[in-house]
């Protein structure tokens, strides 16, 4: 039997889609676009708050007229106007010292004593060499009156033709030789007499007594100490008497500030032992060379790298008080005045480069002529290029704009960048001698805003300080 073949089933295909309206295409690309261009302007504000400051916050005041007394600040010490040391001009043991530290003496008492038995001895010796001398001075004067006779009477026998004439010169030789040696006894005397003399005085230098009325202030030495004294260099400092009644504070000025010091000119000291009480002082003497001057080379050089040059300023104090030698002392020099001069704080004045000057048109094409033609310079000569670079180099840090005074005025919500001259100074106010005009109003803080944060427009706005309102 024939089989009959089976014929495979079509395929079974899926339903066609329905077709999508046009009116909701259009409405999910409005969405789309709509969220993008809300992105965009959310990052476009974005950036702009970003770059947009707010206001610095600031304090103001008002330029006004008031009186400045400008000082100048010094620390010193306390000293006598009169004071000696006493040293020893003889050396030797110290056998009395009737004196003590902080005791007043007179002129002429006793200070101390120095063993003298070598110095007697000395003196009895000079005086045995005097005696000694004056003997030798009595036996030429009596062998130039025996040569004086011989002579004489030996000179008619010549006369008379009985004795030679070598004979004659001889007994004339004796007694220009006996006149010679009574010369150099007279000169001997004198010598011992000197001699005496010396030794004498360096007796009296063994007791020491006070060359002015005061207290002794320092005592350095004690009974059985030894001391040196010599001529050439300064003895053994012993003690020192001082008068306490005059007193003075001497204190050290820069270089700076001692131009501005004149005598006469009114002082404020403040002692520190007296610390709720002020003395006037008066200036009386300003050294005419710097402490430093008087050194050696070397000592000269080391001082210079390790301090400023200093001016010693001497000040007599008006007030008498029970001060003591060495007391620490700061003092405030009045050096100059102004009466109703125009003021503003100390913190409102800072230092900005100055503006740039406006550019005319035309400047950068010459810049580009120059340049060019500076270019085909150094071609032609390298040397001579290289000479114009290092004057142009060094024309250039000469002309570099330097800092200029100025202080912010406000102006509504902004301030505007003046430049001042000032001069004086005390401790809150400075003197402005152009720039500014009474009654203006200035920004005097914060301090972070008028040293850095400020510039030539900027807007602002008035407020506490930050450290006032954390405080709050």
């Amino acid at each position: 039997m024939s089989r009959t073949p089976v014929k495979p089933e079509p395929p079974i295909l899926p339903p066609p889609a329905a077709a999508v309206p046009a009116k909701s295409k259009r409405r999910r690309n409005g969405l789309v676009y709509l969220v993008i261009g809300l992105c965009l302007v959310t990052l476009v504000l974005v950036v702009v708050f970003k770059k947009r400051t707010p206001p610095v916050t600031v304090q103001t005041e008002k330029v006004a007229r008031r009186n400045l007394t400008e000082v100048v600040v010094a620390n010193g010490k306390i000293q006598p106007v009169i004071q000696v040391p006493i040293s020893a001009e003889v050396s030797g043991e110290i056998t009395e010292l009737p004196v003590k530290e902080g005791q007043f003496v007179h002129k002429g008492d006793l200070l101390l004593k120095i063993k003298p038995d070598f110095y007697v001895a000395a003196l009895n010796q000079s005086k045995a060499a005097y005696e000694s001398s004056l003997n030798g001075q009595t036996t030429a004067q009596a062998t130039l009156e025996k040569a004086e006779a011989d002579y004489k009477r030996n000179r008619e026998l010549f006369d008379r033709k009985l004795i030679s004439e070598a004979d004659y010169i001889g007994f004339k030789t004796g007694r220009d030789i006996a006149k010679a040696q009574l010369n150099s006894s007279v000169h001997q005397v004198e010598m011992a007499q000197a001699s005496v003399a010396s030794a004498e005085e360096q007796l009296a230098k063994t007791t020491i007594v006070s060359p002015i009325e005061g207290t002794v202030s320092r005592l350095k030495s004690q009974v059985g100490e030894r001391v040196l004294g010599t001529v050439q260099n300064a003895g053994t400092e012993i003690m020192t008497i001082a008068d306490l009644n005059e007193m003075e504070t001497r204190v050290d000025i820069g270089e700076m500030d001692v131009v501005l010091i004149q005598p006469g000119q009114k002082v404020r000291l403040e002692v520190d032992a007296f610390k709720d009480k002020k003395f006037p002082g008066t200036v009386t003497q300003i050294a005419n060379s710097s402490k430093a001057s008087g050194l050696t080379a070397s000592a000269y050089t080391s001082s210079q790298s390790q301090e400023a040059t200093k001016f010693e300023v001497r000040i007599h104090i008006n007030e008498k008080e029970f001060f003591r030698p060495g007391m620490s002392v700061t003092a405030e020099i009045e050096t100059r005045y102004r009466t109703n001069a125009l003021t503003v704080p100390l913190a409102s004045v800072t230092t900005r480069p100055p503006k740039p000057p406006e550019k005319k048109a035309g400047s950068a094409t010459n810049n580009a002529s120059a340049a060019t033609n500076a270019v085909r310079g150094s071609t032609n000569n390298v040397s001579t290029s290289s000479t114009n670079a290092v004057a142009a180099d060094k024309k250039s840090k000469d002309s570099m704009p330097k800092l200029s005074e100025v202080v912010f005025v406000l102006e509504g919500d902004h301030v505007k960048m003046a430049p001042v001259k000032i001069g004086i100074c005390d401790d809150n106010y400075w003197e402005i001698t152009d720039g500014l005009a009474e009654g203006q109003e200035i920004v005097v803080g914060g301090y972070r805003a008028i040293s850095r944060d400020l510039a030539d427009g900027k807007k602002v706005k008035k407020g506490v300080a930050e450290a006032d309102t954390n405080s709050k």
